[in-house]
Formats: structure tokens, C-alpha cells, sequence
């Protein structure tokens, strides 16, 4: 019998007080579309930063250049932070920690993996592997280390002890080979405080994470998730998709009871020519909940777009839900959840 856990990991739908992300500098990676990006970016910080603080990871001599375009977005210098934290790319999801809370008094702690950029797929990933390190001394916070590797937009969880992943990513040997399944889902006990782990498949086309959960199946409360469909059977998508949807009717909360599936379209094929990827990544699944918004990517497809926003303002009642224009980021793979890593607010003990 396994002990009871001493932290847990927040739903990503309970209280925040910032916002990670890590800002783009590698013109090598952007193909010339690094300004553009950086814009894009503004945008993101803009629609967060009405709702939680926005905490920028990057090094000293990119600060002057974020602060103005933090201005031409609109964003006040009260609503943000910037950290000399040098970095590799961009992904804060996958190269940040995982924030948990101490079970008994509600305080905060980081979980930090080894990050391999993927498999060892983009090289080089130092910077980006000591990220947590830094944030954690820059928050004072205690860092609880991992030698596993693993990446953010990996798992997904319902803040009950209820976490999802994909067998495509977690078991493939790129990241830990000597690793064993049940080995890893006692580390994900042990480091989220999780009590039961959601086996998924495969993930959509042109992934290069090997197919993370945050682009296909994500938990809007407790007991219910989106998740992505694609019903034409011509599309690469289809079969991993229908499988995954499949398995997910066995999926059940701690307590036994049922989770509601809600399926959630994809938007029409995205491709970029010349490009490494022959299908982009697209996914609507890929959103961020910060406190009272939702901010969801959205690829200038104006019928797919609004059929994707109202599906989760349904599912999201009373919080704004809002569209992003995710086109330049998912050229490098990854949309608004993926640049993204939210810091929860300490739990106060009741007095």
C-alpha cells in the first residue's frame, strides 16, 4: 500500500497568481519570422495579464526589447515581471517546472524534471534544463527534483489525483528507457501527489513531442474533458484519434465515478511550405485556463474557430473565453499552452 501523498497538483482551473512563459530570441528557429513571433507573444502577455501576473524567463539583454513590445500590446509594466533566466526556445510548458502545494499547509514547491528537448531532437537544451532551478530560487520556493524525464504538455490533470498521458510520449525510449511503466507512474505519485494514471495512445500528425496530451485531451472540471475528434477517416489523425476516444470511455475519477467526454473538432489542416513538418500541428485543445479566462488558439479559420470557442465557453460557463491567433507558433509545433506554465496560488490554511 502506498503511502498518502504529501503534495498534490492543482487543476489548472483553480486560483493563480502568474503566468510562465520563456521569450523567443533564436532567429535560426523562426525561419525569419522571429519579430512576428515576438508580437504574437505581446498578444498572449495581453490577454493573460488582466487575470494573472505575467513572469517573463529570459536573458538580461532581451529585457529592453520585451518591455516594448509588452507596451505595444497594451500590457502595463505593474502586470508583469521579467527574470534574467537565460534559455534555449520557448516551450515553458515542457522545460518549466510543475508547480504542486504541500498537502499540509498549502504551500508551494516546484517539481522539476530532466527535460531532453523531445527525445534529443533540438539541440541545445541546457539553459532550458536548469530553467526551474532558477525559478525557484528567483521565487524562494523549494525545488523537489526528478531523475525522470519528462515534459509539461506530457500530463494532464483534474487537481483530484486523476492524471492522463500517452504511452507515445512517457514509454518511448527517446526519453527513459530503463524506466518501466509502472516505475513512472509511481514517480508521477510520488512528485504530483497523483493517485491513479490514465493510459492514452498516440497523438495528432506533425508533433514533435511524439504526441503530448495537452494537444488532444483536456480536463474542464473534475469529471469532464474535451477531446479532440476527426471524424474524416482520410485524415492522418484519424486513427490515433478514434482509438484514443475509444479508450477514454474506461476513463474514471479517483472515486470510481464517471468523466464526460466532450468532443471538441480540429481546425482544417494547417501547412506551411517548405517546411519540415508536412501537417501542423494544429489544436484547439491547446488552451490556457487563468482564473476567470480561458484563452484558446485559434488559426484564422472564422466557421472552425467560433464552433471550437462556443463548445468551450459551454464547458467553461462564466469565464471569458477568448481566441488568440496561434498561426506562428504552431509553425514551431505548439500553441498557447504550450508557452505557458501557470503558478497557483498558495493554499491558506482556514484559521
Amino acid at each position: 500500500m502506498s503511502k498518502e501523498p504529501d503534495v498534490r497538483w492543482p487543476a489548472e482551473w483553480e486560483p493563480q497568481d502568474a503566468v510562465w512563459i520563456s521569450w523567443p530570441h533564436r532567429r535560426d528557429l523562426w525561419q525569419g519570422g522571429l519579430d512576428e513571433l515576438r508580437q504574437t507573444y505581446g498578444r498572449v502577455a495581453a490577454a493573460i495579464a488582466p487575470h494573472a501576473r505575467v513572469c517573463v524567463n529570459a536573458a538580461e539583454a532581451l529585457h529592453p526589447g520585451i518591455r516594448q513590445t509588452m507596451r505595444d500590446a497594451g500590457v502595463r509594466e505593474e502586470q508583469y515581471s521579467l527574470f534574467n533566466h537565460p534559455t534555449n526556445d520557448v516551450w515553458c510548458r515542457d522545460h518549466g517546472p510543475v508547480f504542486v502545494q504541500d498537502v499540509k499547509d498549502g504551500s508551494l514547491m516546484l517539481a522539476d524534471w530532466q527535460f531532453n528537448a523531445w527525445g534529443g531532437k533540438f539541440a541545445p537544451w541546457d539553459l532550458d534544463n536548469g530553467i526551474t532551478t532558477l525559478m525557484g530560487a528567483a521565487l524562494g520556493l523549494p525545488v523537489r527534483s526528478s531523475s525522470m524525464i519528462l515534459e509539461g504538455g506530457a500530463i494532464e490533470g483534474n487537481g483530484d489525483g486523476l492524471l492522463v498521458t500517452t504511452e507515445s510520449v512517457l514509454l518511448n525510449p527517446n526519453r527513459n528507457p530503463e524506466w518501466s511503466r509502472a516505475a513512472m507512474e509511481e514517480e508521477l505519485r510520488r512528485m504530483l501527489g497523483v493517485k491513479t494514471v490514465f493510459w492514452l495512445g498516440s497523438g495528432i500528425e506533425g508533433d514533435d513531442t511524439d504526441g503530448h496530451i495537452d494537444d488532444m485531451v483536456r480536463f474542464v472540471r473534475r469529471d469532464a474533458v474535451v477531446s479532440i475528434v476527426e471524424p474524416d477517416s482520410s485524415s492522418p489523425h484519424y486513427r490515433a484519434l478514434a482509438e484514443n476516444n475509444e479508450r477514454l470511455q474506461d476513463l474514471k475519477c479517483v472515486d470510481g465515478s464517471g468523466v464526460e467526454v466532450v468532443p471538441l473538432p480540429m481546425p482544417d489542416p494547417l501547412r506551411a511550405e517548405d517546411w519540415r513538418l508536412d501537417q501542423l500541428p494544429a489544436s484547439y485543445a491547446n488552451f490556457l485556463i487563468v482564473n476567470d479566462a480561458v484563452i484558446v488558439p485559434v488559426f484564422n479559420q472564422p466557421r472552425n474557430d467560433d464552433r471550437a470557442l462556443g463548445i468551450l465557453r459551454e464547458c467553461f460557463s462564466g469565464k471569458q473565453v477568448v481566441g488568440v491567433d496561434a498561426r506562428k507558433l504552431v509553425l514551431e509545433g505548439g500553441a498557447i499552452h504550450c508557452i505557458t506554465q501557470q503558478q497557483p496560488r498558495p493554499r491558506k490554511e482556514e484559521p
